[in-house]
């Protein structure tokens, strides 16, 4: 089993940049990508961004891209997201997910780990 732990959301004026971190933890970690999701109140999740674990490979949305960047620490075991230019669209429930199988996009069911989720909320 792996658990998955998200941090640093809050509250921000637009503009501006938050860094969300995920640390994953288990009897072994060896997920083949990791992924960010949000959900905002009365939608749907939605994919933010992928990486491949071994090689870094990265996968953004349109909405974020140029403005969002991940990034992994292989020896912490930790994937991050950085937010800059924050905009109030972006308000949402960040999740972060992990996924065994040989995939990394956007398609939530393909992902068998999930976090408990961290708000982030952007000011006008």
């Amino acid at each position: 089993q792996v658990q998955l732990v998200e941090s640093g959301g809050g509250l921000v004026q637009a503009g501006g940049s938050l860094r969300l971190s995920c640390a994953a933890s288990g009897r072994t970690f060896n997920s083949y990508a990791m992924g960010w999701f949000r959900q905002a109140p009365g939608k749907e999740r939605e994919f933010v961004a992928a990486i491949r674990w071994s090689i870094g490979s990265t996968y953004y949305a349109d909405s974020v891209k140029g403005r969002f960047t991940i990034s992994r620490d292989n020896a912490k075991n930790t994937m991050y997201l950085q937010m800059n230019s924050l905009k109030p669209e972006d308000t949402a429930v960040y999740y972060c997910a992990a996924t065994m199988q040989p995939y990394y996009g956007s398609v939530s069911p393909r992902y068998d780990y999930w976090g408990q989720g961290t708000q982030v909320t952007v000011s006008s």
